[in-house]
């Protein structure tokens, strides 16, 4: 039986603290993805999170360490729930990977490559981010379609399914098209199955 510690003062400051960062992660997310670069400062996303905007600047001290960490978080969280689908048939895994890119995770995500392109601070952030984002995406890829990325073409059907995925979800910003979306996921299903045969 091990020695049992009793709980600290410091215990309910942290659950505070964890929540108080959780909190102002999604509502970045979600200013992000609604009202773009431009229209999500920190004194926004303070509000919308219901805290000061002091402690939004105590856990990110500039509005470029808030929204990078906002899209990495959530990046993380939609890639644990990837990692946690059973190995299914191959054009359910083809869906969900393109549902990864027609939410507002890509969005927001979207908003900030956008943004990046013109704010020379923020662009190595964004793209150490997405080349992180993108290197896991594709091991999950890989290790839910049991793809032997040994085989010759098999990397690169894998990287065109992504790369796909990644237009429907430019195409999605502009108008719901899930009609053909739907046929497009059944035949890129089809082609995978082909090539991983």
């Amino acid at each position: 039986m091990g020695v049992v510690t009793p709980p600290t003062a410091k215990a309910p400051k942290q659950d505070r603290s964890r929540v108080t960062r959780q909190r102002l992660l999604e509502a970045a997310v979600a200013c992000l993805a609604e009202v773009g670069w431009a229209g999500s400062t920190v004194s926004v996303v303070a509000e919308r999170a219901g805290v000061s905007r002091g402690a939004a600047q105590h856990h990110f001290p500039t509005r470029e360490d808030l929204f990078t960490a906002a899209v990495e978080y959530v990046a993380e969280e939609r890639s644990q729930a990837l990692r946690e689908l059973p190995s299914q048939d191959r054009q359910a895994v083809v869906a969900a990977l393109v549902d990864l890119y027609t939410g507002p995770l890509f969005r927001a995500a979207l908003h900030l490559w956008v943004a990046a392109s013109n704010e020379e601070q923020l662009r190595p952030r964004v793209t150490e981010l997405e080349a992180k984002v993108g290197r896991e995406t594709h091991r999950i890829a890989v290790r839910l379609l049991g793809a032997d990325e040994s085989r010759p073409g098999v990397r690169e059907t894998v990287q065109g399914l992504l790369d796909m995925a990644r237009g429907l979800g430019l195409a999605n910003l502009l108008t719901d098209d899930a009609a053909r979306r739907e046929r497009v996921v059944a035949q890129w299903a089809a082609l995978v199955q082909e090539t991983l045969a």
